[in-house]
């Protein structure tokens, strides 16, 4: 072959280096192997657009055979958990808003009595709306459990009452969004997405970027404490993560006319606290990073299950235990929470705070792993 032609030996000799340095590069080839892995445990099993098994309270203010076998039928269903019984329907609004439970069953005082008058009562089904793709099935089902009841303690002499109409009804509340809306939950939550996405890859690549650019050498011989250094270079991007949950949620108020229900000053706290905790998932893996590449395959890696398993894009309640567990110690399962539950629900200081604590909890300690990462030498 001629030397200025194509050399397959010259060829062979570059396939060979990409694979050793490959091989050399143990964060490239970790994700080789982890990401498909990742992906089909998330989407084969995690993920599930019919939610089933939702935590549901029951406000039992009448109590017979009928009303216990209504809760019977929800609780044999596949869609319903009764999780506990509630006072008064103040407490079930209040669980409701804070998202301890989906639903709210409320059985009136008379319920029984004017049952067996013949005067078909109403039981109140509230229902958590805010995502429309986890309560709608749901809801569709508790319609039936009405002539389930009917047909098994409405005989003999109470037969009649079973004839014609169903003997009671069920009014169904969609609270929070309900028209069934989709924009009015996912444009909320792409403002934790963008975030993420952004601040994580921003930071990500801080600490690699001056390594690849021979200024670590400088920074390192300097007197600055690893802590003084990584707050240093997380404060800048907080700035820019508050500009763009402004652009975010100006669009989402005057384009897709997302409601604004609660208070502009929580959703820039929420919003400080969330891009916090993402700034300080940046900056440690930009110090396990040992150049941006692997800077930036620590952040996909990162990214992914934030965005599946936050109930961001599937209902978080339809996800089996070990997928909740995981979503439960990522910072945008609980800034989901807080957006939405302040735009939708105009929730107050004492709702947010179950998702506000584990948002201060997260940001502390990976601050604390970042600190101890921090290398205080090149090599």
């Amino acid at each position: 072959m001629s030397r200025n032609g194509f050399s397959v030996v010259r060829w062979w000799s570059i396939v060979l280096k990409e694979f050793l340095q490959l091989r050399r590069d143990r964060v490239t080839f970790a994700m080789i192997i982890l990401i498909p892995l990742l992906e089909l445990a998330l989407f084969g099993f995690a993920i599930n657009t019919d939610p089933k098994h939702m935590p549901t309270a029951i406000i039992a203010a009448d109590q017979s055979e009928f009303t216990r076998s209504y809760v019977a039928a929800l609780r044999n269903s596949d869609y319903f958990t009764i999780v506990g019984e509630l006072p008064d329907e103040e407490a079930g609004r209040a669980a409701l808003a804070q998202g301890q439970v989906q639903f709210v069953v409320d059985i009136p005082v008379d319920f029984t009595r004017r049952l067996l008058r013949g005067e078909r009562p109403a039981l109140l089904v509230e229902a958590d709306a805010s995502d429309p793709t986890a309560t709608g099935l749901a809801l569709a089902a508790v319609q039936q459990f009405a002539q389930s009841v009917a047909d098994k303690d409405l005989i003999g002499p109470l037969a009649a009452l079973a004839g014609g109409q169903p003997a009671f009804d069920v009014q169904v509340h969609r609270l929070y969004n309900p028209e069934g809306i989709t924009q009015y939950n996912v444009v909320p939550g792409l403002m934790g997405v963008i975030l993420t996405m952004t601040m994580v890859m921003m930071t990500g690549l801080a600490i690699t970027r001056e390594h690849e650019r021979g200024t670590m050498e400088n920074l390192l011989a300097t007197p600055v404490r690893p802590l003084e250094v990584i707050s240093g270079k997380i404060i800048p991007y907080i700035a820019i993560g508050l500009v763009q949950a402004t652009i975010i949620l100006v669009a989402s108020r005057y384009v897709f006319n997302v409601p604004f229900a609660g208070s502009v000053a929580a959703v820039y706290l929420s919003a400080l606290l969330f891009i916090a905790a993402n700034l300080t998932v940046g900056i440690t893996l930009s110090s396990l990073a040992q150049n941006q590449l692997q800077g930036v395959q620590l952040t996909f890696f990162y990214f992914l299950p934030n965005i599946l398993l936050s109930g961001f894009m599937f209902p978080f309640q339809g996800m089996p235990g070990w997928a909740r567990a995981i979503g439960s110690a990522l910072p945008l399962t609980y800034f989901n929470r807080l957006i939405r539950g302040i735009l939708l629900k105009g929730n107050g200081w004492a709702d947010l705070w179950p998702s506000v604590w584990p948002l201060i909890l997260f940001t502390v300690v990976v601050m604390t792993v970042a600190v101890k990462c921090y290398r205080r030498t090149l090599d």
